[in-house]
């Protein structure tokens, strides 16, 4: 039997919808909780360590000065190739309320998985008492 128009292009939706909000979910789980690091804060932490470096006169200091410059330095380069996680946000705020009824996924259950307040309000999933 073969599909309708209508049930291909429900199948190419859903599908799409799937994408951007796993992809969306994945960026959040990848992100480390607490004070973003930003690549402004890392480039000044990074000028303090090569001063201090300078500065240092002890030699195991100095090695423990040079392995968090080596940190710093690798975390700025992920930083430059880090996911833009404002477009995810967008498209996962464009497809989450149809998602959420389709699926019967409740605020809190967003909320659960990460998902801040904020991006859920812009997506128009409004937080119920049933969940």
């Amino acid at each position: 039997m073969a599909m309708s128009p209508e049930h291909k292009a429900a199948l190419v939706k859903g599908r799409a919808e799937a994408k951007a909000i796993s992809t969306y979910l994945d960026a959040l789980a990848s992100r480390r909780p607490g004070r973003p690091v930003t690549r402004d804060g890392l480039e000044k932490r990074l000028n303090s360590l090569n001063d201090r470096l300078a500065a240092e006169t002890n030699n195991l200091k100095r090695v423990d000065l040079h392995q968090s410059k080596i940190e710093v330095e690798e975390a700025l380069a992920s930083a430059q190739s880090s996911v833009d996680v404002s477009g995810l946000e967008a498209d996962f705020a464009k497809v989450a309320a149809d998602y959420s009824n389709r699926k019967g996924i409740s605020y809190s259950a967003w909320r659960s998985a990460g998902v801040p307040a904020a991006v859920l309000k812009k997506a128009g999933i409004a937080r119920t008492r049933r969940g």
